[in-house]
């Protein structure tokens, strides 16, 4: 079975609710996990550098691009551009940073894009 048919195999699970992709773990760490690791570390790299940093529960292009719901958008800006990331209201509170009304223009970065913008504050 290919990566492919694994990732589809889990779409149809969830689907039909006979699994939690939550819960699913590469034999060390669960998806959740994973996710709260990326909320704390995000959070803190955004709480340190408030100056350059933001949080917005609206898309710069709302319309055409609408907030997923029951999320917010966090960024921060380096020197490379915004490097973003998408986490439940819940922690809404956890950012310190300043609110702006709609987040910056998505520039179709990815990923690996947001990963060297983040390295590039070092």
């Amino acid at each position: 079975m290919n990566i492919e048919e694994i990732n589809q195999l889990i779409l149809k699970e969830k689907k039909a609710k006979n699994i939690n992709v939550k819960e699913i773990s590469d034999g060390h760490h669960t998806f959740l996990e994973l996710y709260q690791n990326k909320l704390i570390l995000f959070c803190t790299l955004c709480n340190l550098n408030p100056n350059i940093s933001w949080k917005s529960k609206k898309h710069f292009d709302e319309e055409n691009d609408p907030m997923f719901e029951g999320d917010f958008i966090a960024g921060i800006n380096t020197p490379l551009g915004v490097a973003t990331y998408h986490f439940k209201l819940e922690y809404w509170d956890l950012f310190k940073i300043p609110e702006l009304e709609r987040a910056l223009e998505y520039d179709n970065y990815d990923n690996k894009t947001v990963m060297k913008r983040i390295y590039s504050l070092k």
